[in-house]
């Protein structure tokens, strides 16, 4: 047994059949709020270890130190932005290749400003 599909058609103001075509707000939204996510770990992360009083902030359980507030604090910065863009491009078609770019070099940010040598360097350590 086959299945076809038919691609779905709509019709535009002059009566031609014009293809549809299906959002990927939703989908945008989630790859570009974990790309979000990722630059506030790294950016808190940095401002933890370079200031003592940004570092008792993020305290929220002494074991761990200002670690248990970096991710805590990212967390939330993450769900916000993916509800934010989420309801924003919830019915629309996104360019994709821009948001990719940008969840990229977010990740990027993410990523270097975790990495001790390179936290290190900035702080002038």
């Amino acid at each position: 047994m086959t299945i076809s599909q038919k691609p779905v058609v709509g019709q535009s103001q002059t009566g031609e059949k014009i293809p549809e075509t299906i959002p990927n707000g939703p989908g945008a939204a989630a790859i570009l709020a974990a790309g979000i996510g990722c630059a506030a770990i790294g950016i808190l992360a940095l401002a933890g270890d370079a200031s003592k009083a940004i570092n008792g902030l993020l305290t929220f359980y002494k074991p761990s130190g200002a670690l248990s507030g970096v991710t805590t604090v990212a967390i939330i910065v993450w769900l916000v932005a993916w509800f934010i863009l989420g309801r924003r491009w919830g019915n629309k078609a996104v360019a994709m290749s821009r948001v990719n770019i940008a969840a990229f070099a977010l990740l990027l940010v993410g990523l270097l400003l975790t990495f001790p040598p390179f936290m290190d360097f900035l702080q002038g350590k």
